[in-house]
């Protein structure tokens, strides 16, 4: 199947052409024919499928047709839950839509309100926001939802985890009843199934197979070592592998300012991006670490969804997620349009039930790998909740420091067998973007 198959405009399969891409991912094949239809669709899909386009180009095609927005109006709204993936949808807007004479604007919270507000007074056909700062936009009167024709909820999980359900039900309650509904979630929880009973009208439920599946394109490592010792051994990873760009993944927003001052006494570029960041600081953060002047960038989950960095070698898990589908969202951010990739996971004794929850939901084992020197004084616990039968060693790459066997560095004996996992995973999707 190609683009041409799905029933695009010509002047969206010329965009689609321009970016590179013939062949429609999963979600984009699924997607596509019943948005232009006109139908609600409830899509799992996890970052890297290709789910932006998936709804960016069935919008943009649907409202082409129709009468231009109106000085405060929009006719589509996408509510996403970070700055940072309201910015990438904006983008996408803006890329598939070159050739439609039709606009669009980003909002979100962080920056100056009165531009955005002078940007609305135009009328934007497409408006991708954040819910805190559409909330804040909506009781200024700066815009109105009278003409909206299309509500997109983008990574609808991730913005109950983040609280965002009351501001969600507020904007909800002033949208007008007649409307198509598209939600994209990762996950088709209980909590998301409760929304779209309040949303959704008769919804196709599409989901692409193996979601929770890493890419195959990603090579996954996991390093055990004492917590106390995660951050000697982040630094000796970068040092040793000469790695010139990685990003790392921390749990905390205090423990990522926390281990960029750590990486940086070594003389090791580093910034941080979280929450608590303004939105300069972030922007400016991503920036430097695209052109290779920062060479570390630690985030948390929140702040790191959506991100699109192109051709990520590396990624690190300084601290397990407590999630495990986050799991799969981080190291999604290397590997991905057919690149390869590396994870690596820097595992403590105590996070051995969120290895075990993570290892069930990829469905294999991450294979483990001792540092010469970093040899765990506390060992981390077997998982082995897959394979009762598995039986297997430890097994290192070629490159890297092998398994310690004997004594380690501190005296202590080192057992010489350790096991290693191997199994299916999902085939990176093959066009579109996140």
């Amino acid at each position: 199947m190609t683009f041409d198959d799905l029933g695009l405009s010509d002047s969206l399969l010329r965009a689609v052409h321009d970016t590179g891409y013939s062949e429609p991912s999963p979600i984009q094949a699924q997607a596509i024919p019943p948005i232009l239809a006109g139908r609600d669709i409830m899509a799992a899909a996890q970052t890297g499928t290709g789910k932006t386009a998936a709804f960016t180009l069935p919008v943009l095609q649907r409202l082409a047709s129709g009468t231009r927005a109106k000085s405060n109006r929009t006719r589509a709204l996408v509510l996403t839950p970070t700055r940072e993936l309201a910015a990438q949808v904006g983008q996408s807007v803006i890329t598939y839509g070159a050739h439609l004479p039709l606009s669009s604007t980003v909002v979100f919270g962080g920056v100056r309100i009165n531009p955005q507000m002078m940007k609305l007074r135009r009328g934007v056909d497409i408006l991708v926001a954040t819910p805190g700062r559409l909330i804040d936009l909506f009781q200024q009167k700066a815009i109105r939802f009278d003409d909206l024709e299309i509500l997109i909820l983008d990574e609808a999980d991730r913005m109950l985890d983040m609280g965002f359900i009351h501001d969600i039900r507020r904007i909800l309650a002033q949208l007008p009843a007649k409307r198509q509904n598209l939600m994209f979630s990762a996950t088709f929880a209980s909590e998301i199934r409760a929304l779209t009973k309040d949303i959704l009208h008769q919804p196709v439920e599409i989901k692409v197979n193996s979601g929770n599946l890493a890419a195959d394109t990603v090579e996954q490592w996991l390093h055990p070592v004492d917590k106390s010792r995660k951050t000697a051994m982040l630094g000796k990873l970068i040092i040793d592998n000469n790695w010139q760009q990685v990003l790392v993944f921390s749990r905390t927003k205090h423990g990522a300012n926390r281990l960029v001052q750590n990486l940086q006494k070594k003389n090791i570029d580093a910034a941080a991006i979280h929450g608590n960041k303004s939105q300069g600081a972030r922007t400016r953060a991503l920036a430097g670490f695209k052109q290779g002047m920062i060479r570390v960038l630690v985030a948390t989950d929140i702040a790191a969804r959506g991100l699109d960095i192109e051709q990520l070698p590396q990624v690190v898990n300084f601290d397990l997620p407590n999630v495990p589908e986050d799991y799969v969202h981080r190291i999604g951010r290397t590997g991905r349009a057919g690149s390869s990739g590396k994870a690596y996971s820097l595992v403590s004794a105590d996070e051995i039930k969120q290895l075990r929850d993570i290892e069930q939901v990829i469905q294999k084992h991450i294979t483990r790998q001792y540092i010469d020197g970093f040899e765990p004084e506390h060992e981390l616990p077997a998982s082995g909740a897959l394979r009762k039968a598995h039986k297997s060693h430890h097994h290192a790459h070629k490159g890297n420091n092998q398994t310690a066997r004997g004594r380690g560095s501190d005296g202590h004996k080192r057992p010489g067998r350790r096991s290693r996992g191997r199994g299916n995973a999902q085939k990176p999707a093959r066009a579109g973007t996140n």
